[in-house]
């Protein structure tokens, strides 16, 4: 039992009711307007760039032949597969008699044991999102996405695995425990997602019509994030280097307690992981275990220390050459890896992080120097070294008006505002202690079209596609055509191939997204979705659980606590409605028939899903012929919408650290941009923002807008940025 104490409670939170309140109260020691950010607040020296690092053919090597021998002990044949740290897959090995079907269960039958809902027997959501779905020859693609999950999560300040993952994205944090809000990153399982127009494809389309090149990532992932243990991350003198992912239970699935130790059995795949990582693993200080997230310890693996449950040695795996062919094979997975010889020479090395051929460089170091004043900006390149998406105006009329549009000075004022608010920032989720926050930020116009995206040097690749999901959604729920563009999307059946080979087709079900429309309007106010209200990302956050209060389970009256009206239901009647981490809501109803199009097509039955997420339909079919939510929307906190003069501009959206962190970045740029600048750019007014609002059948409860996390800076006392919103 002794790793059972790295999962407690430092202290009880406080009740979630009076938690909806807004979030910008507090005393303040110091002083900050925004205009003369206070010293300490703002940072615009020099920070050590990760060193450039790769895992070499041989490292990747000894990884799958590490995974091969431990598998052997376990007697359990795995699919392995082995990525760089931007999402390049460098392997993909299969063992002799691994399971080829991959089993999507969210929610394996269970009953509530505690609380007001004891006895509620949950099913789960099967015939609706993921849940229940049996896909043959996807094993590969489950095990990519865990290797994926394993690299994007981590950094050289924190080393996540994929059951760091299933512990922040269920209902509750800690899952199962009653009472408490769902995971602080509930929603990023929906990132990275294959029809994303910001992560780059196979020698495809970036999103903006062009080759990136053959190894410019950052890479999409196949199902999005995964939340199955089995997935870690690889390092290299403690250098992030990768990632790698293992099937060998044919499960897709997640961990529903961490109150528990699961049986070497239920942990195949992470003890095979495990193994996999021996030489490669983080630094020890950095793993999830020494990291803490609003009163609780994170998860890296379910065991008591590295090797106490591992029944192979992994210093005496045989040699890759070895097991190539007698114990499996390489395979090939279509838009991810190719397999030309079948022999060693297709397994590759990776990218070195930092530079052109990774995707991601110093923006100083571009033709010409870069655009922002930060010199810690990074930015993704192709493989030329020439910016994918190079700060530029808005090409859209916010309110008719052409000259409202963001332009390219105060885009690029809003990046380096917000590189200098998180480089003053503490992080959350980093070691040592008084690390500085590292993330991505992303600033967007009211068509969606991308005006910039910039990274701090070590940020979480994850950040990068999500800073970009988060401001799209806070504009696009702003908007006051957003209730008519749902509107427009109808539902659909989409019929996935038996594994069975010859019974009837699974079905799952998309609902028309005009039932979240209605749904808004009831719940919140009838003029929901009409540009009455400007929704921050924890306000949308707010309306996309499934309590409201987020956390709240209760019975009152006879019925359960109402779930949010952008959420699935938690215990419907019909378990096809229930929510579950694998169909979350209106967040993946947007983008669930391009999940399962392009797995399909991984298998060979059919085409690719299109660059561009979500059935909605182009704001503007000519200067941005993409929709809104092109990479999918996001549902937890870090973003706000960009307003002149009372007209939504655009959105601003950051993302790597702890959701308050992400908060307060995002917000505090947009002012002080707006402040420094002048031109009416700035906030919404306050008397439209999100935490104005009491949804009418919110029981009372307030929304929130932004919440800043207290003293959150390194250098300076100032208590709390968000009083001067």
């Amino acid at each position: 039992m002794k790793s059972l104490s790295r999962v407690f409670r430092y202290a009880f939170a406080a009740a979630l009711t009076a938690g909806l309140l807004v979030g910008c109260g507090g005393s303040e020691t110091g002083s900050d307007d925004g205009a003369t950010p206070a010293p300490g607040t703002k940072f615009t020296g020099r920070i050590d760039f990760p060193p450039l690092m790769n895992l070499t053919s041989a490292d990747v090597q000894r990884v799958i032949a590490q995974a091969v021998n431990e598998a052997d002990a376990q007697g359990a044949p795995a699919t392995i597969a082995v990525v760089d740290r931007v999402g390049n897959v460098l392997a993909v090995f299969a063992m002799n008699g691994a399971p080829t079907t991959l089993s999507a269960i969210a929610e394996v039958p269970r009953t509530i044991s505690q609380g007001p809902l004891s006895g509620t027997r949950l099913t789960g959501a099967k015939g609706s999102g993921l849940d229940g779905l049996n896909i043959p020859g996807a094993a590969a693609v489950g095990a990519i996405a865990k290797a994926v999950t394993g690299a994007y999560l981590s950094s050289s300040g924190n080393a996540f695995t994929t059951r760091t993952a299933s512990q922040i994205v269920q209902e509750n944090f800690n899952p199962g425990e009653t009472f408490q809000p769902g995971g602080p990153l509930f929603g990023v399982q929906f990132s990275q997602l294959p029809c994303s127009d910001l992560s780059t494809r196979f020698a495809s389309d970036n999103g903006a019509g062009a080759i990136v090149g053959s190894t410019v990532g950052p890479r999409r992932s196949p199902l999005g994030l995964a939340a199955d243990p089995g997935g870690m991350p690889l390092y290299k003198n403690g250098v992030l280097v990768g990632g790698v992912g293992v099937i060998a239970d044919g499960v897709y699935g997640l961990d529903l307690s961490v109150t528990d130790i699961d049986s070497d059995d239920d942990m195949r795949d992470e003890l095979i992981a495990l193994a996999a990582t021996s030489g490669f693993e983080p630094p020890e200080r950095i793993k999830a275990f020494n990291i803490t997230l609003e009163g609780n310890t994170l998860r890296y693996t379910d065991t008591t220390d590295d090797t106490d449950r591992l029944r192979a040695n992994p210093a005496a795996a045989p040699s890759f050459g070895a097991i190539l062919g007698s114990a499996g094979a390489l395979v090939p997975v279509t838009g991810y890896y190719r397999t030309p010889t079948g022999g060693a020479a297709d397994v590759l090395p990776g990218t070195q992080y930092g530079t052109p051929a990774s995707g991601v460089m110093p923006a100083s170091d571009l033709p010409g120097g870069g655009p922002y004043q930060n010199p810690n900006a990074f930015v993704l390149v192709n493989a030329a070294g020439a910016p994918r998406f190079p700060p530029k105006a808005g090409s859209d009329a916010p309110g008719g008006d052409p000259a409202k549009a963001l332009k390219r000075a105060e885009v690029i004022r809003l990046v380096d505002e917000a590189l200098g608010a998180a480089l003053a920032g503490r992080a959350q989720i980093r070691k040592p202690l008084n690390s500085r926050i590292q993330v991505s930020v992303s600033i967007v116009d009211t068509n969606g079209e991308i005006l910039a995206v910039a990274r701090t040097p070590d940020g979480p690749i994850f950040g990068t596609d999500v800073s970009l999901q988060k401001a799209r959604t806070a504009m696009f729920f702003s908007s006051r055509t957003a209730g008519a563009e749902l509107n427009a999307v109808g539902g659909a059946v989409v019929q996935v191939p038996d594994p069975l080979n010859g019974g009837a087709p699974q079905a799952v079900t998309i609902p028309p997204l005009s039932d979240y429309v209605r749904a808004m309007r009831r719940f919140v106010a009838p003029d929901a979705l009409t540009g009455k209200n400007a929704f921050s990302d924890r306000g949308n956050g707010n309306l996309a659980r499934p309590f409201y209060p987020d956390g709240v389970q209760r019975q009152q009256n006879g019925t359960l606590s109402p779930h949010g009206p952008l959420s699935r239901p938690f215990n419907s009647a019909d378990p096809t409605e229930n929510w579950s981490p694998f169909s979350t809501g209106i967040q993946f109803d947007l983008i669930g028939g391009n999940i399962l199009e392009h797995v399909f097509y991984i298998l060979g039955l059919g085409q690719d899903t299109a660059v561009g997420c979500s059935g909605l339909a182009p704001r503007d079919g000519l200067v941005f012929p993409r929709p809104p939510l092109a990479n999918g929307a996001q549902i937890f906190a870090g973003s706000v919408p960009i307003y002149r003069g009372g007209v939504l501009i655009g959105g601003i959206g950051v993302s790597g650290d702890g959701i308050e962190q992400d908060d307060m970045v995002s917000a505090l740029s947009l002012r002080r941009a707006g402040l420094a600048l002048g031109g009416g750019l700035g906030h919404a007014p306050e008397a439209v923002r999100s935490d104005t609002l009491i949804p009418r059948e919110g029981n009372g409860n307030r929304l929130r807008y932004v919440s800043c996390p207290p003293g959150p800076f390194i250098n300076s006392n100032v208590q709390n940025p968000c009083r001067v919103l």
